[in-house]
């Protein structure tokens, strides 16, 4: 059983300010159709004999690979949730373990949610050609073949051929710019891409040999871990205790089966700003655009408006101007890798827009918060056809609500009504209230905030259907 295993992290530092750490680049669309992570979900669909898949992802981000694998027609998924980020290797390992649970003999295609393979028909040519090393206990990776000197990748070195690929000699760390030259011109080293095929089995009889404390803690937070409606949530304190290593550093550096197949498929980790403006297409000056944009003069930039305002350059060269509702950011492109320095910075000062977009996403719909001043707050609210919030109360706030369109079942302590297009309604502070969309269109809604305190914290739940309570 072919078993594809989609790694979900990340903490969306590169990408800033588009990419954020509650709605990081693997669910945007950013090139392509769909987001990164739907397209590392329909590539796989492209093999032949592939079983349903594992995602390992953040407990923060569950409703978001949730509604986004139902949106690519994926209802059989196994979402296992991380409650602590402890890199590749233990997330690896939970996989496995989730697999075998399956099938004893599961091969595991692992890959990265946030890379971009613009030749699918290469990449599924290169599975085929590993499946069989991958039976016969290699532990196989996928070097991607260099078409320039990229001194931000690491690097794997041929050794001698095996099957359709070839042993790993060794794993090399990001070079200097002439020795990625001569990386390039020696013809025997690749890109390290990240992607993996081997069989569960021997994922953890390597582990086990090389990172045993590591398998262990994470077989005791696996065997801990419950069912919470469609997600294996992975228990908090033994995962604590799992050592946060690399697969290549924990297993594919010290093992003897490491093989790499090479493989050409137009691929990228979208690892920063200039990353994507690589991939990108350009106009005739080299700049590649998105949204309302407008260039004179401009060369070899990346210009995404990511509202509906104009972004508008004259006279620049080899910028990245990316704007949000609330963050525009302007670099040089060869400072790209520099931009989670400003993430960094916002952490330290203490200020949300690291962390959260002005549109923010719930497992019930989403919200924009318009307009914040002194005691108030205003922000529109969409909620999906069926869903509902929790029951909860404030003790800081009270709330006006506006219906704009569709229909909205209201509780109010021992009061329930409904409230259609342009009805109001007022939530006093203290009250037991639950906002609920009966109906099969998007309810819409502008909400208007007052009080002492208007933080997401001053919500007390009493009942929530995703287990928030």
């Amino acid at each position: 059983m072919l078993i594809p295993l989609i790694l979900s992290g990340g903490s969306g530092t590169r990408l800033w300010p588009v990419s954020r750490k509650n709605l990081p680049k693997q669910f945007l669309a950013l090139a392509g159709q769909g987001t990164l992570f739907q397209q590392a979900i329909a590539r796989t669909r492209q093999l032949p004999r592939v079983a349903a898949p594992i995602v390992v992802a953040s407990d923060d981000h569950r409703f978001l690979a949730a509604d986004q694998l139902l949106e690519s027609g994926i209802d059989d998924a196994t979402i296992v949730l991380e409650p602590l980020a402890r890199n590749t290797a233990p997330a690896i390992a939970l996989g496995a373990l989730q697999a075998i649970d399956r099938d004893a003999d599961a091969v595991l295609l692992v890959l990265p949610a946030d890379h971009l393979i613009g030749d699918t028909a290469a990449f599924a040519a290169a599975v085929e050609k590993a499946l069989p090393l991958a039976e016969q206990g290699w532990l196989v990776t996928f070097g991607i073949r260099p078409d320039r000197p990229e001194t931000g990748f690491g690097y794997i070195h041929h050794g001698d051929a095996v099957g359709d690929g070839y042993h790993v000699d060794k794993f090399v760390e990001k070079p200097d710019l002439a020795t990625a030259q001569s990386y390039v011109a020696d013809g025997g080293y690749d890109w390290n891409s990240g992607m993996f095929l081997f069989k569960a089995s021997r994922y953890l009889e390597e582990l086990a040999a090389h990172a045993p404390a590591m398998l262990a803690a994470v077989r005791e937070a696996h065997a801990k871990a419950s069912v919470d409606l469609d997600f294996v949530r992975i228990d908090r304190d033994a995962f604590a205790r799992v050592p946060d290593d690399s697969i290549d550093y924990a297993v594919m550096e010290k093992t003897r089966r490491a093989a790499v197949i090479p493989v050409s498929c137009a691929w990228s980790d979208i690892g920063s700003w200039s990353a994507l403006w690589q991939t990108s297409a350009h106009d005739a000056q080299g700049n590649a655009h998105d949204g309302d944009t407008l260039a004179i003069d401009t060369r070899n930039s990346l210009l995404r408006s990511h509202d509906r305002h104009l972004l508008a350059t004259v006279g620049v060269d080899d910028l990245i101007v990316v704007t949000t509702p609330d963050a525009t950011l302007v670099a040089h492109r060869d400072a790209a890798q520099d931009v989670k320095k400003i993430v960094e910075k916002l952490k330290a000062a203490g200020r949300s827009e690291h962390s959260l977009h002005r549109v923010v996403h719930r497992p019930w719909g989403k919200y924009d918060s318009l307009e914040e001043g002194e005691r108030f707050q205003v922000k529109r609210i969409v909620v999906k056809p069926g869903a509902s919030l929790s029951l909860q109360k404030h003790h800081h706030r009270a709330e006006h609500w506006i219906v704009v369109s569709g229909t909205a079942e209201v509780t109010c302590d021992d009061k329930v009504f409904l409230l259609g297009e342009n009805q109001s309604t007022y939530i006093p502070l203290g009250s037991k209230h639950r906002l609920r969309n009966p109906g099969k269109l998007p309810l819409e809604l502008i909400e208007v905030q007052s009080g002492s305190y208007l933080g997401e914290d001053d919500i007390v739940r009493f009942d929530d259907v995703y287990g928030r309570a």
